[in-house]
């Protein structure tokens, strides 16, 4: 198995849990956040939902300047835009991970923000940074919906609300 089929599996086996943790996040709660340094539940689940679309970045594009693409967060106002918006950047992300693009993953690949580089690495390290991160985010949302009180769904295994893994 090449890493291309690897992170393919990888996604589409984190995307389970993904939905079912996004599928409880509660429109009428998209202001909350446990504390003022924190995002808002919103700002935190629409993160979640866009990152696989971070998969086709990497693959298509050589850098991300936040100075000539300032980042713009999606306006969501229903648990079901943030469905759709999952949906969309899932199939986005999946589309880029065939077995073609194996040949891109050593060529480095650099976020900066203008003359300030954060970071340049071979794009495989961006793809698994992005795996990373829907991990560690959702992770963040778990505790988000945890603190107000929503039932948290199985991972990797059974959940104390969600023994039937």
């Amino acid at each position: 198995m090449n890493r291309i089929e690897m992170y393919l599996e990888e996604l589409k086996k984190e995307a389970k849990t993904t939905k079912k943790m996004l599928e409880r996040v509660p429109a009428d709660q998209f202001d909350w956040q446990p504390h003022e340094k924190s995002m808002k539940l919103k700002a935190l689940a629409t993160h979640v939902a866009e990152l696989p679309t971070w998969i086709t970045l990497a693959i298509k594009t050589d850098e991300l300047d936040f100075a000539a693409s300032p980042y713009a967060p999606i306006n969501l106002n229903t648990n079901q835009e943030l469905m759709q918006l999952f949906e969309t950047a899932l199939a986005d992300g999946q589309s880029e991970l065939v077995a073609e693009n194996e040949v891109l993953l050593e060529k480095p690949w650099t976020l900066r923000n203008g003359e300030q580089i954060y970071s340049t690495d071979p794009k495989s390290e961006v793809i698994r940074m992005v795996l990373s991160q829907i991990i560690h985010h959702r992770a963040q949302l778990g505790v988000y919906l945890r603190l107000l009180n929503i039932p948290i769904p199985a991972s990797y295994g059974p959940s104390a609300d969600d023994p039937s893994f």
